[in-house]
């Protein structure tokens, strides 16, 4: 137990356990209901935030702290793993930070798709319960079942979910289709209920986005190689 603790301890190991206390501490805050659940959840898909990123990345359906989690702990069990049986054997040195910068970011490169496979498998039972039926589900996708009056209020389930009905709100230029395949995108608070876009066109709008991005990379890129 003595030698786990001691490569707790070292770099890099000391990331994950200096990263894991401070979620310990706030999962703590949210079982006395001091901190929020959805402490890193916009009402939107649409601006840069922690949480669509995660969304991006797979994590869509469950709230970002829990990603969070998930993701430290993998990372963190396996750098703790490679400092144990690598780095602990080595005469490092100065060495010592270049290679744990590497193992860290090896370690969350590894995490990263097991945590969201993780995640994709829970969901399904958080969803049973009120606080994993809000801002959370952005960017899953849902099946369109009924609409009604003008199509304006449409209601969903969600996708090989068939007890998550949630509802939805479109604008007269984006109207719904009973059997049509969205994914939300903004929460609604004051209605309890979601925007979405048809699943083509939120992959058609991630893509640009992504060579949008790319593009301004590549600009920024240039300048700075310029400058120099």
């Amino acid at each position: 137990m003595q030698h786990v603790i001691h490569a707790a301890m070292q770099f890099p190991s000391i990331v994950f356990t200096f990263l894991l206390g401070l979620l310990t501490l706030y999962w703590l805050l949210v079982i006395i209901r001091i901190a929020p659940l959805e402490l890193f959840e916009r009402d939107s898909l649409k601006e840069d935030h922690l949480a669509s990123t995660l969304v991006s990345l797979g994590f869509a359906g469950v709230p970002a702290t829990l990603a969070l989690t998930i993701i430290m702990l993998i990372a963190g069990a396996l750098t703790l793993a490679i400092e144990m049986l690598v780095l602990s054997f080595l005469p490092l040195g100065l060495l010592r930070i270049p290679l744990g910068v590497v193992v860290l970011w090896a370690s969350l490169v590894i995490a990263s798709p097991v945590a969201a496979a993780l995640c994709q498998a829970l969901h399904r039972g958080l969803h049973r319960y009120r606080p994993f039926t809000r801002r959370c589900l952005l960017g899953e996708t849902v099946v369109v079942t009924e609409r009604q009056g003008g199509g304006e209020v449409a209601f969903g389930v969600l996708d090989n979910e068939p007890n998550g009905a949630v509802k939805l709100l479109s604008k007269a230029d984006s109207l719904p289709v009973q059997g049509e395949r969205r994914v939300l995108v903004k929460y609604l608070p004051a209605e309890g209920a979601y925007r979405s876009v048809s699943e083509q066109e939120y992959l058609e709008t991630r893509i640009r986005l992504s060579k949008l991005r790319l593009r301004q990379k590549d600009r920024s890129s240039g300048r700075y190689s310029a400058s120099h």
